[in-house]
């Protein structure tokens, strides 16, 4: 028996394959993606749900990948949204990879869908290393996590496209102070965008959703 071995040249190249793969296969049937990142408890799940409810009103149609190592909560909350959903347990692997979602992807109605949001298992070191194929990368912190999250974890935030700044209504209460994240961010990544926000509300999820390309007519929440 041959012991097969992979390096981790290897193992970064067949991602990349299968995350262009997912990549194309999205475009081609004209789905429009977001890969949502960040921390349990950052506020992920609820700011899918606000964009579900928002861009169905706009007239377009949402799917979901819900990633967590065990369970279905944040799928079950898609699903009451009204978005097509799948669930994912990754069990013991800390973050989504291009094949997991390839695997999802099959189990949606592509068809039937214009946008697509998946959310990946609450972690902001393990999947910087796992493109998944969508358009943009956006993560989410709140700032119970304090203001050092942007320099504790560079890698993740110096390849996003977009950052939210979750739960900024508690920025006092607990001692953070959001433009020191901002600073942070712009100095790491001076391309990114930020957005403070307040998911729970829906503060700033208008500039969340065009900033992602997807500009709101309806300005009612």
């Amino acid at each position: 028996m041959h012991e097969v071995r992979f390096s981790g040249e290897d193992i970064l190249a067949r991602q990349l394959e299968l995350a262009e793969a997912n990549y194309r296969r999205l475009h081609e049937k004209g789905i429009r993606s977001v890969s949502v990142l960040g921390a349990i408890g950052s506020g992920k799940t609820t700011l899918v749900e606000w964009a579900i409810t928002r861009l169905e009103r706009e007239g377009l149609r949402v799917g979901t990948i819900a990633a967590d190592s065990a369970g279905d909560d944040d799928h079950q909350r898609f699903v009451a949204r009204g978005a097509r959903s799948v669930n994912v347990n990754t069990q013991d692997d800390c973050h989504l990879d291009a094949h997991a979602v390839d695997h999802a992807l099959d189990a949606l109605p592509l068809d039937a869908l214009d946008v697509l949001f998946v959310e990946n298992v609450g972690n902001l070191i393990c999947p910087a290393d796992f493109p998944l194929g969508t358009d943009r990368e956006m993560v989410v912190i709140s700032v119970t996590e304090g203001d050092d999250m942007v320099r504790k974890h560079p890698k993740i935030f110096a390849q996003t496209d977009l950052v939210v700044v979750n739960k900024v209504d508690l920025a006092s209460a607990v001692g953070v102070d959001p433009q020191r994240l901002v600073a942070d961010y712009a100095a790491l990544n001076p391309h990114g965008k930020i957005v403070l926000a307040q998911a729970k509300t829906g503060r700033g999820m208008d500039e969340v959703l065009a900033l992602l390309g997807f500009p709101c007519t309806n300005t009612q929440w």
